[in-house]
């Protein structure tokens, strides 16, 4: 951490001295976790397009949030862009972004993936959206016991789950989803019965835990949808068994339907350049850069009804939509305390 925000202030130091040394040139000071070399796709299209020029700092949610707070009324930043919801409704819950009232995001982005709105606007949008998936081996294990996040936790799984740290913001999000569909007792009990059924200690990312599952490490995992996705689509034939190997569950289809996390955007609370920033976002909004989120790096856009043409997620799928749940990611947000608490009474690794 030390060094991600010393790597930040450097950087953001450069973005300062450079706003200074070229007041008249129109700028975008970005402080972005999106580290997928894809992205500079997006970020070329907005400079031709609109002919404001992006300055980049790029670091983790945790390193980005933590220097806005030491930085504050002198942060450069203008825009944020995060890939985890839990950690967009911290930034707003801690002052971090500046609501913005957009016409253009409000009618495009649905109200479920964007911050609550107020007197001053919305904190922040969803951008993208990722599916959290159990995947199986086809050969050991029957879909129809992973249809449901329930499922990880019935003792007929016992000894076979692998997923990676309970409080990595992923699974947190994932969690605090589960306390709006079952209430807090029972996913606390959930949770104990997660951790009673796990095939060894949470280590690694989300790909570690699909490669387990191809190994026979573990029989059961929990991963993001993109991380599938790469294997997928990848030219190294040893990705492609693995992904070969493993079933991929979109669960509770016949419930609330299937958790979605999200990358998203804000206006940092101190933006210098607050038009250029909302230009930014409402860009990230379109249809063009939409296509690329989906296409670069294997998210679903946040934008409804656009055609999304990547074969891995057409794959998964079956070419068809499927159910995704509704409940507004800023609950998922405010139900973080109680998660944490959970997690440490269950003793979840």
């Amino acid at each position: 951490m030390r060094f991600i925000l010393s790597a930040v202030a450097t950087a953001a130091s450069a973005l300062l001295v450079s706003g200074m040394a070229q007041a008249t040139e129109q700028v975008v000071n970005l402080y972005s976790a999106r580290h997928y070399s894809t992205d500079e796709a997006l970020y070329s299209g907005f400079t031709k397009a609109t002919g404001i020029k992006i300055n980049r700092v790029d670091a983790d949610d945790a390193g980005i949030l933590a220097r806005l707070k030491a930085e504050g009324s002198a942060s450069p930043a203008d825009v944020i862009l995060l890939v985890d919801a839990a950690r967009l409704y911290k930034g707003e819950v801690d002052g971090l972004f500046k609501p913005i009232q957009s016409k253009t995001l409000e009618e495009r982005i649905p109200a479920t993936l964007r911050g609550q709105p107020s007197a001053e606007g919305t904190a922040w949008f969803g951008l993208s959206t990722r599916a959290r998936l159990i995947v199986y081996n086809k050969v050991k294990v029957q879909k129809s016991d992973v249809d449901t996040y329930e499922d990880l936790a019935d003792p007929k799984n016992k000894g076979k789950i692998c997923i990676r740290s309970g409080s990595h913001p992923y699974n947190l999000s994932l969690f605090g989803a589960v306390v709006e569909h079952l209430g807090e007792q029972a996913t606390e009990t959930w949770l104990k019965g997660v951790v009673a059924n796990l095939a060894r200690s949470p280590k690694g990312g989300d790909t570690d835990q699909i490669k387990a599952v191809a190994a026979g490490e573990c029989d059961i995992a929990v991963t993001n949808s993109y991380y599938l996705a790469r294997l997928m689509r990848s030219s190294k034939p040893e990705d492609v068994t693995i992904a070969n190997k493993v079933g991929a569950v979109f669960p509770n289809q016949q419930s609330w339907g299937t958790h979605l996390n999200i990358a998203g955007g804000a206006v940092a609370r101190y933006s210098k350049n607050q038009a250029n920033a909302v230009k930014f976002l409402e860009y990230l909004s379109t249809p063009e850069a939409q296509n690329y989120f989906a296409n670069g790096n294997n998210e679903w856009p946040a934008v409804k009804n656009l055609q999304v043409e990547n074969p891995a997620l057409k794959a998964m799928t079956g070419g068809a939509p499927f159910k995704s749940e509704t409940i507004p990611i800023s609950a998922v947000g405010a139900n973080l305390p109680k998660v944490q608490q959970m997690l440490d009474r269950v003793r979840f690794p």
